[in-house]
């Protein structure tokens, strides 16, 4: 199922997107006993998903998605959002050649997953606009990627057992302003101004997914394809960031693990392509669908 977080006359509700309709089967109004937040859904488990599905089993006609507006599917987290640097060995080469005539050793490839994570206030959904004009150093970059939203939570959790804590699989774009990343050297402020964690359109459930690693993380702007790797080349796959983020913390439902970004990123280019007003970034994963914003 594509779960959606929408917004119709100023009012916010979950359901069912199917894209190939253009419609949203609002779970408000086919299962009132449902939970009304996404968060509230995911922590309710298998049985919730069970009743949402046989809710809209039979329903043919829902709410036409161009009247209707998507926010991210958890518009407000209730934690940080995990987020993973260095994830993808090109993208790794890629920081490299950055760095090579300077000092900086932080680019080399990593022996264990570097973890950080963004603000929750720095989530929007898909159609908003990511506000450049917030970054005073005019840096501001993209990072299209594969993000992993945990249904039963843990602590401790084996390598062998994490698939089954994952609910499912939803797109974020890591938006970033490198000179503030640099700047302050701890990534934190540098990548959790106000609207730089788009994500969306949808949270696919995990039963919709084989394979994770066949998955395909493509970024465009202004649809030109600058991203273009299969989640397979991470190297630490999603199970081992649950492993390695769970052996220290509890995971709960509904928090959300941004699993790398592959090569391409603006900051790569000679010079470098940074975003700026007018733009268009768009990330595809499918079967999840596609996340675009424009710059602001």
């Amino acid at each position: 199922m594509r779960l959606v977080t929408f917004e119709e006359a100023g009012s916010v509700r979950i359901g069912v997107l199917h894209p190939e309709r253009h419609q949203v089967l609002d779970f408000g109004a086919l299962a009132p006993g449902l939970p009304r937040n996404m968060l509230d859904f995911i922590a309710a488990g298998d049985a919730a998903l069970a009743q949402a599905r046989q809710a809209v089993a039979n329903v043919d006609k829902g709410l036409p998605l161009n009247t209707l507006r998507l926010l991210a599917p958890i518009p407000r987290p209730a934690k940080n959002l995990f987020c993973v640097g260095k994830n993808y060995s090109e993208h790794v080469k890629e920081v490299q050649s950055i760095t090579a005539s300077s000092k900086d050793t932080s680019a080399a490839s990593p022996e264990s997953p570097i973890i950080f994570t963004k603000a929750t206030t720095s989530v929007i959904g898909t159609g908003a606009n990511i506000p450049a004009s917030l970054d005073p150093t005019d840096s501001v970059d993209y990072e299209g990627e594969l993000a992993v939203v945990i249904g039963r939570g843990g602590r401790g959790i084996a390598v062998t057992d994490a698939m089954n804590h994952i609910y499912g699989y939803t797109i974020l774009n890591d938006v970033t302003s490198r000179r503030l990343q640099r700047r302050h050297q701890q990534w934190f402020l540098g990548k959790s101004l106000d609207g730089f964690c788009p994500m969306g359109p949808c949270l696919l459930t995990r039963d919709e997914i084989d394979d994770a690693g066949l998955l395909r993380v493509q970024t465009r702007v202004n649809g030109e394809l600058r991203q273009d790797d299969y989640v397979r080349e991470m190297i630490f796959d999603i199970p081992m960031l649950i492993e390695t983020i769970s052996r220290y913390m509890t995971l709960e439902p509904g928090d959300i693990i941004a699993t790398g970004t592959p090569a391409g990123v603006g900051m790569g280019f000679k010079p470098p392509k940074f975003l700026k007003p007018g733009d268009r970034v768009s990330v595809t994963i499918e079967p999840i669908g596609t996340l675009e914003n424009g710059v602001s």
